[in-house]
């Protein structure tokens, strides 16, 4: 099944990402494996390990030692989400492999010394609480003058420009080319981790890559799937970890279409808010994160069941 030229595309989320972990294991256990994983925040360890078919190996207990580490006296969100990257990721050797299936994660550029300076210096937590009542009233204005999207890759520019009739534009007019992808590797690997996580509210730790400033995803991408059909992957998976709309970032200003330019994106999504579980994006317990996860797998079987060809998009 891996030959249909298939990505799937995981959504940010925080501790609410147990819930794509779930579909990515379900969809691993049922045989179904794309040419292409993409990841935003917090599912870029279990997208990782989705590449090597592994997903359900890492499975749960990630996010429970994540959970119990928040607990520790002196740690904070930032030391945690280190420690799951320094004590969870897979084997560089088998991830930047050759015959490694292609692996996107989407960061946000910092592209302003201005907003370097805000973002890396001590103003960080003031402009993270402004960005969020910003978000709440869909005023994307700092983003759109101090932000770009940025996407790394473990595979060449020459694999990743297959198709020839690329999407060059996004729908946005960012003027973001999508065959724009920065090589990631075994040297930078923990830095993209990091920083695609790094929300300015809460992380208290700079996030820099190849020396230069980035934060979380989520600023400019919450689900990397259009970027995925921009790449020139024919079909695309996407999974949210929220139920509603997905949108493009988190202002909320774009949705994921079912369909971008002649390519069909399915979306896989909780049927209930995580919180009825018992998990926020910072706050969980161990029996919701289980239970999440669980609630991943089991919607994936559940469309399985109703005959949804995943590979036919």
């Amino acid at each position: 099944m891996t030959n249909k030229l298939l990505a799937i595309a995981c959504a940010s989320g925080s501790f609410k990402g147990a819930f794509a972990h779930g579909v990515l294991s379900a969809l691993e256990a049922n045989g179904i494996f794309a040419n292409a994983y993409a990841a935003a925040s917090s599912s870029v360890i279990p997208s990782a390990w989705a590449v090597l078919k592994k997903a359900s190996e890492l499975g749960v207990d990630y996010w429970l030692a994540g959970l119990q580490a928040l607990g520790q006296p002196d740690m904070g969100i930032s030391q945690v989400v280190k420690g799951g990257i320094n004590n969870f990721s897979p084997p560089k050797e088998e991830l930047f492999a050759p015959e490694t299936p292609a692996y996107f994660v989407a960061v946000s550029a910092v592209t302003t010394p201005e907003a370097a300076k805000e973002t890396q210096g001590e103003k960080f937590r003031r402009l993270g609480r402004r960005l969020l009542l910003s978000a709440a009233k869909k005023d994307r204005s700092w983003v759109d003058e101090n932000l770009q999207m940025k996407m790394f890759s473990n595979k060449s520019k020459d694999i990743l420009l297959q198709n020839q009739n690329l999407v060059t534009e996004r729908i946005d007019n960012s003027g973001v080319d999508p065959r724009d992808v920065s090589k990631l590797n075994a040297n930078n690997f923990e830095e993209v981790a990091y920083a695609t996580s790094r929300m300015l509210h809460d992380w208290d730790i700079p996030a820099w890559i190849d020396g230069k400033p980035y934060i979380d995803a989520s600023y400019t991408c919450l689900c990397p799937a259009i970027e995925m059909v921009e790449a020139g992957y024919k079909k695309v998976i996407a999974i949210a970890n929220e139920p509603g709309t997905l949108y493009r970032d988190m202002f909320q200003l774009e949705q994921i279409p079912g369909n971008y330019r002649g390519v069909d994106i399915h979306i896989i999504k909780p049927d209930v808010d995580p919180k009825e579980f018992g998990v926020d994006f910072t706050d969980a317990t161990p029996e919701g994160l289980s239970a999440l996860y669980k609630h991943g797998q089991e919607i994936c079987e559940q469309m399985l069941a109703e005959d949804i060809n995943f590979t036919a998009i």
